[in-house]
């Protein structure tokens, strides 16, 4: 999308959904993620962000939100 690679994209809500690791809590990853989600809320896009640690550690309640979130886009 524009050049800009993301995890997970669904076109017919136009939801992009990003997966953090360590490399995006850096001064340089924290830049260029307010880039991206710049451009990409600039297309109309939603942008939501779990990290690795909510994902592996919490998958159920990061299911639930995104779940959410979804129904919510959908209306």
């Amino acid at each position: 999308i524009g050049g800009y690679i993301v995890d997970f994209y669904a076109a017919e809500i136009s939801l992009v959904i990003e997966i953090d690791g360590e490399s995006h809590f850096t001064a340089e990853g924290i830049s260029a993620d307010e880039e991206r989600t710049f451009f990409l809320k600039g297309l109309g896009m939603t942008i939501l962000r779990f990290t690795n640690l909510q994902v592996c550690q919490d998958l159920g309640s990061a299911l639930e939100y995104l779940r959410i979130q979804i129904e919510n886009l959908r209306k």
